[in-house]
């Protein structure tokens, strides 16, 4: 006899869906947070390539050369090096303003708890098996 069951598969997505997922949380949150304008939906995707750029090449680095001070504040640190890299990226994107530090704090963890939702959302998959 075959017995067919249904199992769960927990994996990351590609680049390609992280990108889309993180675009929209990029449009989502700057259309929730009035400290953050967003000029367009392409105006989003540039923010989310900047940003993806950013993580990649500078938070290292910074986080790196800020080891002390991440230690000495139990890992808080952190969220200002987060909030840093936003108000980058919207120094080099045009349409995309954040106005001050509180905002890109606060533009960092929303966008963070928004994409979480939504990658959380396609991560499992079911598999035959």
């Amino acid at each position: 006899m075959n017995e067919t069951t249904a199992t769960i598969q927990v994996g990351r997505p590609g680049w390609g869906t992280r990108f889309v997922i993180r675009t929209l949380s990029v449009f989502t949150t700057a259309y929730l947070l009035p400290g953050v304008e967003l000029a367009e939906f392409t105006t989003a995707i540039w923010a989310s390539l900047a940003l993806a750029f950013l993580n990649v090449t500078v938070r290292p680095l910074l986080i790196l050369f800020t080891i002390p001070l991440t230690l000495f504040t139990l890992g808080l640190f952190l969220l200002a090096i987060n909030a840093i890299l936003v108000l980058l990226a919207s120094e080099w994107v045009d349409g995309f303003a954040v106005q001050g530090f509180w905002a890109a704090l606060l533009f960092s963890m929303v966008m963070t708890l928004v994409s979480s939702i939504l990658e959380g959302n396609i991560r499992a998959k079911h598999v035959r098996v």
